[in-house]
Formats: structure tokens, sequence, C-alpha cells
């Protein structure tokens, strides 16, 4: 089952995010690598920074998902005022269909 991990950034972390990006990377290679993560990527404010992160995951359970959420360094370092986990479908040009 695919997740969507929808984390936003505290107000002012940007700095946090750019010093943890590299384990952040990292952490998201190795999921790749053992076939969990689908797509990644940062949400984008008006000015063109980060203000987020959209993570879509392969679990079994929301529970799995939300351990992957929680294990993120970016999770670990306190960059998000908040993590939603939704269930999710990917119908459009899913490369899997």
């Amino acid at each position: 089952m695919l997740f969507a991990l929808q984390c936003t950034d505290k107000s002012g972390a940007l700095q946090l995010r750019l010093d943890t990006r590299p384990d952040h990377v990292a952490y998201l290679n190795d999921l790749n690598a053992k076939g969990i993560l689908k797509m990644a990527g940062p949400f984008l404010g008006d000015d063109g920074k980060p203000t987020g992160s959209l993570v879509i995951v392969k679990t079994e359970t929301i529970d799995d998902a939300r351990a992957i959420a929680e294990a993120d360094p970016y999770a670990k370092a306190g960059l998000f005022s908040n993590v939603e986990i939704k269930a999710f479908n990917w119908v459009f040009n899913n490369p899997e269909a």
C-alpha cells in the first residue's frame, strides 16, 4: 500500500533543512534501494525555497509508514511542525501500473 507523508517545515527552519539535507538524502537513497521509496521532493514557497516535503512510500501498514517518517533525519532534527500520513492511490503516470 502507498502512503503519502506530507511534512510541513517549522517557520524559519531553512538552515536546519540545509544542514540536515545530506543525512536526509542518504536516508531516502536507502529507502529507494529497498524498494520502499516511490517518490519524494520538497514543497516550495513563493520565493522558491523549500517549505516542507512530500514523500511517497510503499509499506504494509500506516504504522510502518509512520515509523519511516519518524526515522527521517529531518524529523529527528525537529525540522517539521506537522507531518500528515495518508493512504495514497497513484492513478496517473504510475510506472508500476
